[in-house]
């Protein structure tokens, strides 16, 4: 039997690069899953992608989920599709990256509503579902920033953005545990994805420093991070909350 058979999963930032790669792995595994993004062709790319491997997933987009009034909606249309909801992974972030003190206030506000806003507002609306359901999983999506310094990029907005993630992971732990609803952290390392290229460019660089803090001196590539999720949100770890799992190729071990 599948590890996921039947759950209702709510995935945000689905078209593209984790969230994509998230959305096949928990229909695999025998998740309904429910996508949602601001980029609607991407996003129906993806929802054609686990179709045509077999998997079960709806769409919704465009969604804005800087706004809360969309994130609610966005959890009630989810739940509705399926009749329930049963984890929800909050992969979706906007960030900015600059040094102090040039980092814009701007920059600042759009990269605390993009990383920390995000995953408050969803877990916030779905948070009667899992209760309404007997519990549940709440997957937060972090990053290794919010637990060290990094020089590149610079990101002062980014580690404050994910180091709340993190906090605000323990506490939905303790305040859920009395309805059954477990929550834990990932934070990635350097990772592959459209976003990072973007990010880096051609500026091999940047790229060989990145990389060079990691033990296995590469970038990891988006299924060695969503593996774990998918365990984590299934029964299998039915003993593990209110932790932050690194994925990191060991960059925070020195």
């Amino acid at each position: 039997m599948k590890i996921l058979e039947n759950k209702v999963v709510l995935i945000t930032g689905t078209a593209g690069g984790l969230g994509r790669v998230a959305a096949l792995t928990f229909a695999r595994e025998g998740a309904k899953v429910v996508g949602s993004d601001i980029n609607v062709e991407a996003n129906n790319e993806t929802v054609e992608l686990v179709r045509s491997a077999g998997g079960e997933m709806t769409g919704i987009a465009p969604i804005d989920l800087t706004d809360h009034e969309q994130a609610r909606k966005l959890v009630e249309e989810a739940a509705l599709a399926y009749g329930g909801l049963d984890v929800v992974y909050n992969n979706a972030a906007i960030q900015k990256f600059g040094p102090m003190p040039d980092f814009s206030i701007e920059d600042w506000r759009r990269t605390i509503a993009g990383e920390l806003d995000i995953p408050f507002f969803v877990s916030k609306y779905a948070w009667p579902h899992l209760v309404k359901r007997g519990g549940g999983v709440i997957l937060n999506v972090a990053s290794i920033s919010g637990m060290i310094a990094g020089d590149i990029p610079p990101m002062v907005g980014h580690a404050a953005a994910k180091g709340g993630v993190i906090a605000m992971t323990r506490q939905l732990a303790l305040e859920g545990a009395r309805h059954g609803i477990r929550a834990v952290a990932i934070s990635p390392g350097p990772f592959l994805t459209p976003a990072s290229d973007r990010d880096l460019g051609d500026n091999q660089e940047a790229r060989d420093a990145v990389t060079k803090k990691t033990l296995l001196k590469r970038f990891g590539q988006p299924e060695e991070l969503v593996e774990l999720a998918v365990f984590l949100a299934s029964e299998r770890a039915a003993y593990i909350t209110g932790v932050n799992y690194a994925v990191d190729g060991g960059a925070t071990a020195w």
